[in-house]
């Protein structure tokens, strides 16, 4: 009785007071903990959750897990390339066309006789090769204003003006690029093989096919006429 007597009365009140007035700063100083900036609060325990003033407190976080996981090691040698941009992809075709016809142009001016010559100008390959090149860019170049363009007066006939609005585009100016080596190669080709079935010089001719196309076959049909004068005349 004597020990239970000892905690009833003003020591008792005494005690009570002391706990609640020594647990009033531990909670208050809860109350004014700031929310971490990016930190959701559905993601804490309800016993972590403070109200004051009708906004949400926290407590503060460990440094350790508030700061993002770092990985150690070496940086990955590979990393994936972002995919090409329209002028890129204008500028690479251009470049790519233009060197892959050089070879068959250079044999057929260097040695028009050879074999080598002789098969790679008989090949399809390069013809295939650039009308899938063409195909492509036609496609990344293609609008709903290319018909209007290319077919704009009332006679549904192709008019300058359209057709420089149409070619103010890279891609467009590529496709058209590539339009014109095919065709050209198409025509150096024929040239030489006329050359070698009439024993004609070529060479000239074909030079002046890789960039002047209709130049090219002119002076071919102005080299056969001289040369079969030529031959008459003997």
């Amino acid at each position: 009785m004597a020990a239970s007597s000892s905690f009833s009365g003003p020591s008792a009140l005494a005690l009570s007071t002391t706990s609640r007035s020594a647990g009033l700063p531990m909670l208050l100083t809860l109350r004014r903990t700031p929310v971490p900036a990016g930190t959701r609060a559905a993601s804490l325990a309800p016993s972590q959750l403070f109200r004051r003033g009708g906004s949400t407190a926290l407590p503060p976080l460990r440094p350790d897990l508030a700061a993002p996981p770092r990985h150690r090691g070496r940086a990955p040698l590979l990393r994936p390339r972002a995919w090409l941009t329209s002028p890129q992809i204008a500028s690479s075709a251009f470049t790519l066309g233009t060197v892959a016809v050089l070879p068959f142009y250079t044999l057929m001016i260097a040695a028009p006789n050879a074999d080598i010559t002789k098969r790679a100008v008989e090949s399809t390959a390069p013809y295939v090769a650039l009308g899938l090149l063409y195909a492509y860019l036609l496609y990344l170049s293609w609008t709903p204003d290319t018909i209007r363009a290319m077919f704009a007066s009332k006679y549904w006939l192709p008019e300058l003006p359209g057709i420089v609005r149409m070619f103010a585009s890279e891609m467009t100016v590529a496709s058209a690029w590539i339009h014109l080596l095919a065709v050209d190669l198409f025509a150096a080709r024929q040239v030489y093989h006329d050359g070698i079935k009439n024993n004609i010089e070529t060479r000239h001719s074909i030079s002046l096919c890789l960039l002047f196309c209709p130049v090219g076959i002119a002076a071919h049909a102005l080299t056969k006429v001289l040369t079969g004068s030529v031959d008459r005349s003997h």
